[in-house]
């Protein structure tokens, strides 16, 4: 099964939490803060509207996105955000 975003749409398959602090202290679950980082799974075709929108992404970029952004759903056993280009803040390179 693919996923195939439309318009300014971007699935993001979002990274692992850490699980231990930079000093060495293991974080349960309930503390680990989810991550900002993903990686871009799929790029719609940046066409709203009859505009074009620049998609400043592609598939295996990771990236920082914003903390409230998009909607998180899961397909068969993985999980997914789709958001919105412009809730993508930056590239990590």
């Amino acid at each position: 099964m693919k996923l195939v975003p439309l318009g300014d749409k971007v699935v993001l398959k979002q990274l692992e939490a850490e699980e231990t602090t930079k000093g060495g202290i293991i974080l349960a679950v309930q503390s680990q803060e989810k991550p900002q980082e993903a990686v871009v799974i799929a790029v719609g075709d940046g066409k709203v509207d009859g505009k074009e929108i620049v998609m400043s992404v592609s598939e295996g970029d990771t990236v920082v996105y914003s903390k409230y952004a998009g909607n998180e759903f899961k397909l068969g056993e993985e999980e997914y955000i789709l958001c919105k280009m412009s809730d993508i803040l930056a590239k990590v390179e």
